[in-house]
Parts: structure tokens; sequence; C-alpha cells
């Protein structure tokens, strides 16, 4: 068996005022630019830096991943995934069990209220996933494909880079 980590990231601030776009496009604001970078560097800071990331395929993942990477040593494989921005939670259950086994750490990025609901299922433990926050998660599994649903998950930090 060997730890695997799995860090549930809600994306950073994107706010509505202003933004005469559908959801899909809204943009990070520039708070939600800092957070992003912030964060970054508090997983880095911590030898958190994924091997995969999955992210929704909305504007503001897309612009919250590019300043979290700013602090990583070393490219990421992200992929986009549609899925993630229509039906969150599914798609992510779905998609952990298929990690490759040689991935110890895989970060999601996504949207609430989906986000709130999977920690929650994965953990027990309820979190506020304001804009940025980072759930942070442990457990030793020996594949992936192990980590469905029904895991119990350690919830081992919450970053939390936006309000707080």
């Amino acid at each position: 068996m060997g730890l695997r980590r799995l860090i549930l990231m809600r994306h950073a601030e994107s706010p509505w005022e202003g933004v005469q776009l559908p959801d899909h496009q809204r943009p990070l604001g520039e708070r939600g630019h800092q957070q992003a970078t912030r964060t970054g560097s508090v997983l880095a800071a911590r030898g958190w830096i994924p091997d995969i990331v999955l992210s929704s395929d909305a504007k503001r993942t897309r612009e919250t991943f590019a300043g979290l990477s700013q602090a990583f040593e070393k490219e990421v494989d992200v992929r986009f995934l549609s899925s993630f921005y229509h039906s969150g939670v599914a798609a992510a259950e779905e998609e952990v069990v298929t990690l490759p086994d040689g991935a110890g750490c895989v970060l999601l990025l996504g949207h609430n209220p989906g986000w709130e609901l999977l920690v929650e299922r994965l953990t027990g433990k309820a979190v506020a996933m304001e804009p940025a926050t980072a759930a942070v998660m442990g457990q030793d599994l020996e594949s992936w494909k192990d980590a469905g649903p029904a895991s119990s998950w350690e919830l081992e930090e919450v970053l939390f880079s936006g309000s707080r």
C-alpha cells in the first residue's frame, strides 16, 4: 500500500458584478488571481504538488490552475473536463478510480456545491468550500481503483486562501 493524496479545490473568486458572460465563461477577478497564486505557493511549500490535475473546463477553473501552477517546480498533467462543470461529484468519483497508480498526489479543481458534498462524502467531515479553498485528504491505497465513494479519506488540512 502507498499513501495517496487527494486535494479537492474550489476555483478562486470569480465575481458576478459587471460580468455579461455566460457562467461557463466567467473569469476570475483580481482577488481570485491572487488567491490562486497564493494557494499554489502553499501547496508547493508543503510538497503537495500534484502529479495530475483534473479540472472543470470553465474559464475560472482554467485561470485558477494557471495561477496555481506558477508555483509548481514541475510541469503538471492537467485535464480539463466538461463533466466536472456539468456533473462534478459523479464525474469526480468516476475519474478518480481510473487514475494511474503512479500518481501519488491528485488535485481535483471544480465548483460548489458539489465539492462540499464530495469532501463530506469522502471524509465524513463538513467543510465550507469558499473560493480558493483546498481540502487535502490522504489514504493508504494499493491502487486508485480502491478510492471509490465508500472510501474513508483522512482530512489532513484545509487551506483557506479566500476570505479567511
